[in-house]
């Protein structure tokens, strides 16, 4: 439990695909302009990764390593279809929101990344928790730009209006606030971590003088 414990985590936190590995940005500040777009990308995401690392896991030892990629391409499209098609169904306005960054998914980093480096070498039980740590890991960093971009660019948070007009930037709201944002977390996230290693190393010095 501990190990499974560990990759949820990882993805989460440790190896968070946009904090720490840095990788996937182009469409994650492209659709982070409302709290809406960014969970709907980030659980489209998490799906099309979980499903993909899944089944690749189950039948990795049939795929030859020569055809290996264009396979990966194909489950990957696969599950992106799914996804793109259903939201077009259930979602038409979410979908019509965030465009060709829906379709786009097939090519992200952090999907190709996972299925080559993970799910290719690992049994099905620990791709499911490293495929959610990853995607919900994207998923609360999407959200958390989202907000913060919203609310400041214009002053509402998923459609409800939290501040008055005359208190809006519009900077927040194009590309380059994204970046400003965008920055501000992996700041806070390298001082968290600085932290949590300065308050480790004491811990473990105090049980050695202890001991």
């Amino acid at each position: 439990m501990k190990q499974y414990k560990a990759m949820f985590l990882n993805g989460l936190v440790r190896e968070n695909p946009l904090l720490v590995l840095m990788i996937g940005l182009c469409s994650s500040l492209a659709v982070t302009t409302s709290v809406a777009n960014g969970i709907g990308m980030g659980l489209a995401m998490t799906f099309v990764l979980l499903m993909s690392e899944l089944i690749i896991s189950l039948f990795r030892k049939l795929i030859p390593d020569s055809i290996r990629i264009p396979v990966f391409i194909i489950v990957i499209a696969s599950f992106t279809t799914i996804v793109d098609l259903c939201m077009r169904a259930y979602t038409p306005a979410l979908s019509r929101s965030m465009g060709v960054f829906i379709p786009l998914i097939v090519v992200n980093c952090i999907i190709m990344g996972r299925v080559e480096s993970f799910a290719s070498k690992r049994p099905a039980d620990e791709v499911v928790f490293d495929a959610l740590g990853m995607g919900l890991g994207y998923t609360w960093v999407l959200t958390g730009i989202s907000a913060v971009r919203e609310l400041l660019g214009s002053g509402c948070l998923l459609g409800f209006r939290i501040l008055p007009e005359s208190f809006s930037i519009g900077f927040f709201a194009q590309s380059p606030g994204g970046f400003f944002v965008f920055a501000f977390f992996i700041v806070v996230n390298s001082s968290l971590k600085q932290l949590a290693g300065k308050s480790g190393g004491k811990k473990a010095d105090a049980r050695g003088e202890a001991e």
